[in-house]
């Protein structure tokens, strides 16, 4: 069967499964990896890949994806087996902003706040882990779509050092 032109999908593991046409871009996990950044910053026209892009680390470093290395079978990050062990061992935060387009600052804000709160919702059943104190607890319910800027502000970094915690590894 001919393989389709995925335009418009933005999902690495939909592409893959769907066996669409897809221009490997994996090298750019071990570059990135090897580079050791504290921050990435990867800026790009519109349209240019960056949400595929970020959901291709996604699947690769997640433990969310263990065990799904056929995802990257046959492309270039799959050649050395350094990056094989690698792959579905990380905890991974995937925010994307792609659909937040709104003209108004307080439904952009509202927007913004509504993506994270439902980042959050995904890790509801860890924060019941004895881990954790009842003060997290409580921080983590604030983050909702109606929280304070003071609560977003903290939001991300919370949830990364709550990911190391519950995890072990960051």
């Amino acid at each position: 069967m001919k393989k389709t032109v995925a335009i418009g999908i933005q999902d690495f593991e939909k592409a893959r499964v769907k066996d669409c046409f897809y221009v490997d871009k994996t090298a750019f996990i071990r570059e990135w990896w090897e580079r050791d950044d504290d921050v990435t910053l990867i800026t790009r026209p519109r349209r240019f890949g960056k949400t595929l892009n970020m959901s291709m680390l996604e699947c690769f470093f997640s433990n969310k994806y263990a065990g799904r290395g056929g995802l990257f079978e046959g492309l270039k990050v799959w050649q050395e087996e350094k990056y094989r062990k690698l792959q579905g061992t990380y905890p991974v935060i995937f925010l994307s902003f792609a659909g937040i387009k709104f003209a108004d600052y307080e439904n952009t804000k509202l927007g913004l706040n509504s993506e994270i709160a439902d980042l959050y919702n995904q890790y509801g059943g860890m924060v019941r882990e004895p881990v954790f104190s009842d003060a997290d607890r409580e921080i983590f319910r604030q983050v909702n779509p109606g929280m304070t800027d003071a609560v977003a502000a903290r939001s991300l970094r919370r949830l990364c050092e709550w990911l190391s915690r519950y995890y072990g590894k960051k």
